[in-house]
């Protein structure tokens, strides 16, 4: 019977830091957080400026800059058989070999953005998007593998800047062979990612995962988080995403979410893992809880999740359904160090029942750690 008291208490704790802990507003209002101006592509640019699909002049694509062998392109079938899936609205825009688009953007020195970006390859190469903001800020984005087979991949990609003025630039680095190919950026918005609010009672930062970066309201396949290697700001504050592959960033609008707004899903099997380094005190006891479950998006069967704090690794099995739902998971450990790290992975690799071209994986959400009393 000592067992039912405790269950309840630890049920308590949970629905309470959920309810409280998880859904803190930030302390002020991003100033920046939506579409750069005509970063959905839709105006078009004149009739005069066009070669076909091909944009001829450097500021004839309205709102951009642009360099090199740009394309202003239309979803849908293409002359020569190829065929452009453009997820976000009509239109987009092709970079060819060493192209780019660019934009100025007021910004406030010193703080964390955030840009949310579609991007897709055309063909079935090792295809690169290179963002930048600076020199000494860029990063090569691989779009060869694909995570969502209709061409919505979504990417967030964060940055500080040095100044209160930035040059956003997207180009093709040129790494493919056929003249033919290159990336499709079809959306691009901005979001200024706010300093985390202590929660007390709660030794992990952003463990709801509520603060992250701009989702988009009329579509969403999910935003891919890159890892550290790529991206060394993380998007998703005070996480690391610290494998080969990205995670996803899902928001509730667009998929099954336990509680709050937003959530991570392990899109990328054994190479995809999400990481955080607390504050513990050595020889203490503490309790790890979270929440596993399928985000309603077709990934069926054993959705595991590996966790480990420090040295000590835990296994959660979850049996997916793909109707959406959770589990609660709750692990004790002990800390060896006055740092651990807590990490995630997915046990296996994953794609939907009814698309194998789409990658997918466990979502994890509401990350507690607390001492054990």
């Amino acid at each position: 019977m000592a067992a039912f008291p405790s269950f309840c208490l630890l049920l308590f704790i949970i629905v309470t830091l959920s309810s409280s802990a998880f859904s803190l507003p930030p302390r002020r209002t991003p100033h920046l957080d939506g579409y750069l101006p005509n970063g959905e592509f839709e105006i078009s640019p004149k009739p005069s400026n066009l070669n076909k699909t091909v944009i001829v002049g450097k500021h004839s694509l309205p709102k951009w800059e642009i360099s090199g062998l740009v394309e202003y392109i239309s979803g849908g079938p293409q002359p020569g058989g190829f065929f452009y899936a453009v997820a976000r609205g009509a239109h987009a825009v092709k970079l060819g070999n060493e192209a780019c688009v660019s934009q100025y953007v007021k910004v406030v020195r010193g703080s964390v953005y955030s840009l949310t970006f579609g991007v897709t390859r055309t063909c079935a190469q090792d295809e690169v998007l290179r963002v930048s903001v600076a020199a000494g800020q860029s990063s090569d984005l691989s779009v060869q593998t694909l995570f969502s087979s209709d061409g919505g991949d979504t990417y967030a990609w964060a940055f500080k800047p040095l100044s209160n003025v930035v040059k956003v630039t997207f180009r093709n680095p040129g790494v493919q062979e056929n003249p033919e190919c290159g990336p499709l950026l079809d959306s691009v918005a901005i979001k200024e990612i706010l300093p985390l609010n202590f929660v007390r009672g709660n030794l992990v930062k952003n463990g709801g995962f509520e603060y992250g970066p701009h989702v988009f309201k009329n579509f969403s396949t999910g935003i891919l988080v890159p890892p550290k290697v790529v991206d060394t700001i993380s998007p998703l504050p005070g996480w690391i995403i610290e494998s080969l592959k990205p995670v996803r960033y899902i928001d509730k609008k667009h998929f099954f979410v336990p509680s709050g707004f937003a959530a991570v899903e392990l899109v990328g099997g054994l190479e995809s893992a999400i990481a955080q380094i607390i504050r513990t005190v050595p020889n203490t006891l503490y309790n790890l809880i979270f929440k596993v479950g399928d985000s309603k998006d077709g990934c069926l069967g054993s959705l595991n999740v590996r966790a480990f704090a420090g040295k000590e690794a835990f296994q959660f099995p979850y049996t997916s359904t793909g109707k959406g739902g959770f589990k609660i998971a709750s692990f004790k450990f002990r800390a060896a160090s006055e740092r651990t790290r807590i990490s995630f992975m997915s046990a296996h690799y994953h794609t939907k029942q009814h698309d194998y071209g789409s990658m997918c994986g466990p979502i994890l959400d509401d990350v507690l750690v607390f001492p054990v009393r």
